[in-house]
């Protein structure tokens, strides 16, 4: 058995460690404003609830190892002492994980993911539509753990109030743990989801990737490309250019064919088997292609 003092360790290594012994770590899927009352979203796996009675949810956004620097996250729920915390599902997994991509503050992480802000009832920071549960929170108290790089800073909120969609409520109006398919964070690229294991999310790039919403409505609007797709397509620093597409085309006559027929379900059902394989630029190249 290999044994390990905390202190002996980089800090990055000892993160290493613990994230891939405990988990699964449900997600917090923050929303506030910040002063300016600008949104903010991003995703934190330290996480959980801690009584009902008043009804608890602790998350902590820790300072970045790094460089020792603070999220935007922590400065807005520590002045603003409000906090939406969205449930993540399957279905938005990588809309959620484009979210956490380092965007300048003030950027608006909904747009970038493609997810929509739906107004909440009780405290002023948005909702995201597309999350299963919904949590109004006031921010109660803020427990900073240290000064340096990896400290965690405990944001302890009551819920105020909460919303359910009814879709995952079983016969007696509870949640069904079936339906409401939440994923959870393991360590590194690993998340898992309930009743179907492991699966990988890649993490968002070190660069900044473009954002759903520098996608065209047309892609925006597919019957066919999930959230999850338009996720994965975000996740781009750069778009392929004119010479990269016809270079492709001119190597695949069989995709240069389909292009040619116009038929844009079936473009789009090809630009989503090659983003199964995990291959979001030549999706891009399918999807550019004219």
């Amino acid at each position: 058995m290999v044994s390990i003092t905390p202190g002996e360790l980089s800090t990055g290594k000892l993160h290493q460690y613990l994230l891939g012994a405990v988990g699964p770590r449900p997600i917090a899927f923050a929303s506030t404003l910040d002063s300016q009352g600008r949104p903010n979203l991003s995703p934190f796996s330290f996480f959980n609830v801690f009584g009902s009675n008043p009804p608890t949810l602790i998350f902590s956004p820790a300072r970045r190892g790094r460089d020792n620097t603070v999220k935007h996250t922590y400065n807005n729920a520590k002045s603003n002492k409000e906090v939406v915390i969205n449930i993540v599902n399957y279905d938005m997994v990588q809309q959620m994980s484009l979210s956490s991509t380092e965007y300048a503050e003030g950027v608006n992480e909904f747009d970038k993911a493609g997810l929509t802000m739906l107004p909440s009832e009780l405290v002023k920071p948005f909702r995201v539509a597309e999350s299963p549960v919904q949590f109004e929170c006031k921010v109660k108290e803020v427990v900073e753990l240290g000064q340096e790089g990896g400290a965690g800073n405990l944001i302890i909120c009551e819920v105020l109030k909460m919303h359910i969609k009814e879709e995952i409520l079983d016969e007696h109006g509870f949640i069904d743990q079936h339906k409401i398919d939440q994923v959870a964070r393991m360590g590194g690229n690993w998340y898992t989801r309930a009743n179907m294991g492991m699966f990988e999310v890649p993490k968002p790039l070190s660069t900044l990737g473009i954002g759903v919403d520098a996608i065209s409505a047309e892609v925006r609007d597919s019957k066919i490309l999930t959230g999850n797709d338009l996720g994965k397509l975000g996740n781009v620093e750069r778009l392929p250019s004119e010479e990269e597409i016809q270079g492709y085309l001119n190597e695949n006559s069989e995709i240069a064919n389909l292009i040619k027929s116009g038929d844009k379900n079936k473009i789009h059902l090809k630009a989503q088997e090659i983003l199964k394989q995990e291959d979001p630029e030549t999706a891009w190249k399918i999807l550019l292609a004219k």
